[in-house]
């Protein structure tokens, strides 16, 4: 039996990277996908389709994970759709780089609003509906960068930091209903974004990690289902580093 079967998923920002990922090797493991898309509806439907394709439900939802109101209504639109709610997954995500002496207050508000208003957002609808079901797994999108800092991300940092911080207070308010609360924090993970950088400084990257390679989007993927799943009940509160032995 898959692991995830009959589950029901909401993935935020699902249409490249990690997040796509995520969708992809869930619906392989049986579980019905919300997902949403902040732009290109083409894309979107395209992952929908190829979801449904694995023999699942999946439904693409443009929506801002960093309004309130829309996250209570895909929670709402979750519901009468399929009743129950099992997993969030928060990985809605942006960056706006930058030294500080030269960052906006602009490129502050969209990381911070996006990045970590986002998870508080998304927890906050979902927290009521898996109250009364007396289960639940919240997984939080973080980064390396949250635990260690980075010089011009300042931002980026800051929103991943407070995810994790987050995430450690949502598992002690809400382990005792069964819910659990857990973050990952991804190091260098080669995604369609990176492969636009040059070679020869991603290689350098590359070879500055204990593993000599980057990262995938399933190696965060497969750990995103450990905690998604059955197989991690007794594992909340915790950031978990995959990140080739970068912080080691």
């Amino acid at each position: 039996m898959k692991i995830l079967q009959d589950k029901t998923v909401i993935i935020t920002g699902a249409t490249r990277g990690i997040g796509k990922g995520i969708a992809e090797l869930f619906a392989d493991s049986g579980a019905n996908v919300i997902f949403t898309y902040a732009s290109s509806e083409e894309k979107a439907k395209a992952i929908e389709k190829d979801l449904k394709g694995r023999g699942v439900e999946a439904i693409a939802v443009k929506s801002n994970a960093a309004d309130y109101h829309a996250c209570e209504e895909l929670v709402a639109l979750a519901l009468d759709k399929f009743e129950t709610i099992d997993v969030v997954i928060n990985n809605a995500g942006i960056t706006r780089d930058g030294l500080l002496m030269r960052m906006t207050e602009e490129n502050w508000d969209e990381v911070i609003n996006t990045n970590l208003k986002s998870v508080f957002n998304m927890t906050k609808a979902v927290q009521r509906t898996m109250l009364k079901q007396r289960k639940g797994s919240i997984v939080n999108i973080s980064s390396v960068v949250g635990v260690k800092g980075n010089a011009g991300q300042a931002n980026y940092a800051a929103s991943k930091a407070g995810i994790n911080g987050f995430t450690k207070s949502v598992a002690q308010e809400l382990g005792s209903r069964n819910i659990r609360c857990n973050a990952i924090a991804p190091g260098f993970i080669e995604t369609e974004m990176t492969g636009a950088l040059d070679e020869k400084v991603v290689q350098e990257w590359r070879d500055a990690i204990p593993l000599k390679r980057g990262g995938t989007p399933e190696d965060v993927a497969n750990m995103a289902l450990f905690l998604a799943s059955d197989l991690s009940a007794y594992v909340t509160g915790q950031v978990v580093n995959v990140c080739g032995g970068m912080l080691t």
